[in-house]
């Protein structure tokens, strides 16, 4: 159970981060009118959220589960 409720959390957060990071590249221009396109602060916030979406849910589970 919880290893599916931290999988879950993970991958919403990885999504997350990954459109952020299109959207600071440009390759995801939506909506229009938003500050994060072609706004290169949000390549990298959006990978740094990503990488944490993926190292965040592993660490609580291999503390929990030794």
């Amino acid at each position: 159970m919880m290893r599916t409720a931290l999988t879950i959390v993970g991958t919403l957060i990885v999504i997350a981060g990954l459109i952020w990071a299109a959207q600071g590249a440009g390759w995801f221009p939506y909506p229009r009118e938003s500050f994060m396109i072609d706004n290169s602060r949000w390549i990298y916030i959006g990978l740094a959220t990503a990488l944490g979406g993926v190292i965040a849910p592993a660490a609580i589970y291999l503390a929990i589960n030794p």
